[in-house]
């Protein structure tokens, strides 16, 4: 089992960390199984509760995968089915916590004066150097695009 014991209905429990109160709120729920008790309490059918809520994350995990180079939010549904492991699972909910703390201090640093004008200056930067190459490129051959479409 996962949940860091042997006893039905016992939970690992992180250790105590400062933070925001949602975090709080998080840490004193603890780790470990979201099962019902009536499934928890019995051996058998807790590991068969945590094998399908294994198979499902991995199918939503694969689909995200999957939507990576297609159209679609493949992140957003890895992280749902990150989610969905993270309800039986203590190494899930581990990873999700640090994700949602690495994602919150990016979203600190990007929210900084500095970092948004050094963005703002790369962005210019990138955008001239475009303006000056397709200028180039037009100055050179014209408005005439290098495949031949009249033949259609």
């Amino acid at each position: 089992m996962n949940t860091g014991s042997d006893e039905p209905g016992e939970v690992a429990v992180a250790p105590d960390e400062t933070g925001t109160d949602e975090e709080r709120s998080e840490q004193e729920r603890g780790l470990g199984s979201r099962a019902p008790e009536f499934i928890k309490a019995r051996r058998l059918l807790h590991v068969s509760w945590q094998v399908g809520v294994f198979i499902i994350g991995l199918a939503v995990v694969v689909t995200g995968i999957i939507m990576l180079p297609l159209p679609g939010p493949g992140w957003v549904v890895i992280f749902g089915g990150m989610a969905i492991w993270a309800t039986e699972f203590v190494w899930a909910q581990l990873v999700l916590r640090w994700t949602k703390r690495k994602v919150t201090e990016a979203a600190q640093r990007a929210l900084d004066p500095k970092v948004r004008r050094r963005n703002i200056i790369l962005t210019t930067i990138g955008l001239v150097i475009v303006a000056v190459l397709v200028g180039i490129y037009v100055w050179k051959f014209g408005m005439a695009m290098p495949w031949k479409i009249e033949n259609q």
